[in-house]
C-alpha cells in the first residue's frame, strides 16, 4: 500500500492574464523584459497566453522587473488599480498611454509615498495644510507668481543667505511642503520626458522633480508644476486621461506656467534692486546675480530679459558668450548617491521624518519602515543622524 506523498502532488500555476496585465501595465514591451530576463521573445508570449510556465526564478525576476509583489502572480482575479493617465497632469513631451516604463513606476512611487504620508499624519495626530492657491490663464503671470510666492512664505532677504544651492533647494522643498504639496523626487525619467510632474490628488497634491535635474533648476521646475496645480483648481488643467486641449493649448499653459514661476523664483523688484548703480550685462556679472539668489546663470539671463531689465540685444549677446564657456567646461560627472541620500531626495525630509518618528512611538514595525523608506535596518541610524543633523547629502542627493 502506497504512503501518502508529503509533498503537494500539484503545482501552483501563475495566472496567465495577470502577467500579460502587470507587463502592459508596468509600460514594458515583450523585447524589454526578455531580454532582461535572457529569454527569447516568444517564452514571454507564451507565459502570458498560458501555453507555458514560468519558473519560479523567473516569476521572482518578472515580479523585481514590474515592482510587483510575487504572489499577485497568482491571483485568480485580474488586479485593480487607476490608470497611470487618471493620476498626473497633462505633459506636453507624453503621449497619454505611451508613457515609460520608468516614469510609470516613478508615479506609483509618488503616489505610495502620499498614502503613507497621509496614514501616518493621521496616525501620529498630524493636519497637512489644504493647498487652496487657483490660477486662471487670463491672470497676470506676475501677480500669479507673487501670491505664489507670499504663500510659500520665503523672503527675499532669506533667499539671498542661503550657503549653497542644495541648502536653498532644501529650503524651497520645505516651505512648499508647508503650504500643503508633497515634494517628491523621481530617477531614471529622461529629462526629454518630464523634468517636473504633477499629480492632482486632492488632499495632498504632488509636485515632483527629476533627479537629473541641477540644484539650481529643481525650485523653478518644483515652482512651475505648482502653478499647474493652481491652474488644475481653477478646472483648466486636468488629468491626462480627461485633458482634450490641443498642442498650442497646452503649450501655452506650459508659457505660462514658466512665466509665473519665473516671478515666483526670482521677483523683479528685487532684481531692479540689485541692478541699479550701472550693472554691466557680461558673463561674470550675471554669474555672481544668479549665485545670489541659487539659480542657473541662464535662469538669471532670462528673467532679466523677461523683465524687461536688459534688452533682447544684450540677452542675446550675454547668450553667445557663455555658451562659450559651457563649451569649454569639462562634461559633468554624476555623483554617487547613498541609500539614505536617495531616501531623503526621493522622499523628503518630511516624509523620512514621519516614518521615523512612527517607529519610535510604536506605530509601525522595522519592516514597514525599511520597505517605505527603502533602506536596510542597519542603515536607519544613519537616516536618524542626517534627520538631526539637517542635511540630506550634500551633492549626491537625488
Amino acid at each position: 500500500m502506497s504512503q501518502p506523498s508529503m509533498f503537494p502532488t500539484e503545482v501552483p500555476v501563475p495566472n496567465p492574464a495577470v502577467l500579460a496585465w502587470a507587463r502592459d501595465v508596468g509600460g514594458f514591451d515583450v523585447g524589454r523584459v526578455a531580454k532582461r530576463l535572457s529569454v527569447k521573445e516568444r517564452r514571454i508570449e507564451e507565459w502570458e497566453s498560458g501555453d507555458g510556465v514560468p519558473t519560479i526564478r523567473q516569476l521572482t525576476n518578472l515580479a523585481h522587473l514590474y515592482h510587483r509583489p510575487f504572489s499577485m502572480f497568482y491571483q485568480a482575479t485580474m488586479p485593480t488599480e487607476r490608470p497611470i493617465t487618471a493620476e498626473y497632469r497633462r505633459l506636453p513631451e507624453i503621449q497619454p498611454g505611451a508613457e515609460s516604463a520608468d516614469f510609470r513606476l516613478a508615479i506609483r512611487h509618488m503616489l505610495f509615498r502620499r498614502d503613507v504620508t497621509l496614514d501616518l499624519m493621521e496616525e501620529l495626530g498630524y493636519d497637512w495644510s489644504e493647498f487652496t492657491l487657483t490660477a486662471s490663464l487670463g491672470d497676470d503671470p506676475a501677480q500669479v507668481g507673487a501670491a505664489l510666492r507670499q504663500a510659500i512664505g520665503i523672503t527675499v532677504e532669506e533667499q539671498r543667505s542661503w550657503k549653497s544651492s542644495w541648502q536653498a533647494w532644501r529650503e524651497w522643498r520645505r516651505a512648499i511642503e508647508e503650504a500643503g504639496v508633497l515634494v517628491s523626487m523621481f530617477p531614471k525619467v529622461a529629462l526629454e520626458e518630464a523634468r517636473g510632474v504633477a499629480l492632482l490628488r486632492r488632499p495632498l497634491p504632488v509636485v515632483a522633480v527629476n533627479t537629473k535635474e541641477d540644484a539650481e533648476s529643481r525650485a523653478f521646475t518644483a515652482l512651475h508644476e505648482m502653478v499647474h496645480l493652481m491652474l488644475a483648481r481653477a478646472h483648466e488643467e486636468r488629468s491626462a486621461d480627461e485633458d482634450r486641449r490641443s498642442n498650442e493649448e497646452i503649450l501655452r499653459a506650459e508659457r505660462f506656467a514658466d512665466e509665473a514661476a519665473g516671478n515666483a523664483l526670482l521677483p523683479r523688484q528685487a532684481l531692479a534692486d540689485d541692478l541699479r548703480g550701472g550693472f554691466v550685462v557680461d558673463v561674470e556679472s550675471i554669474r555672481q546675480l544668479a549665485l545670489r539668489y541659487r539659480v542657473t546663470p541662464l535662469a538669471m539671463a532670462t528673467r532679466l530679459w523677461r523683465s524687461e531689465l536688459i534688452s533682447g540685444g544684450q540677452y542675446n549677446d550675454w547668450r553667445s558668450a557663455w555658451q562659450n564657456v559651457i563649451d569649454g567646461l569639462p562634461k559633468k560627472k554624476g555623483g554617487f548617491a547613498t541609500p539614505v541620500s536617495k531616501a531623503l531626495g526621493r522622499g523628503g525630509r518630511s516624509y523620512c521624518q514621519l516614518v521615523i518618528e512612527a517607529l519610535d512611538s510604536g506605530r509601525i514595525t522595522i519592516a514597514d519602515a525599511t520597505k517605505w523608506l527603502n533602506l536596510r535596518s542597519s542603515q536607519l541610524e544613519t537616516l536618524r543622524t542626517k534627520l538631526v543633523a539637517g542635511t540630506s547629502g550634500g551633492g549626491a542627493d537625488e
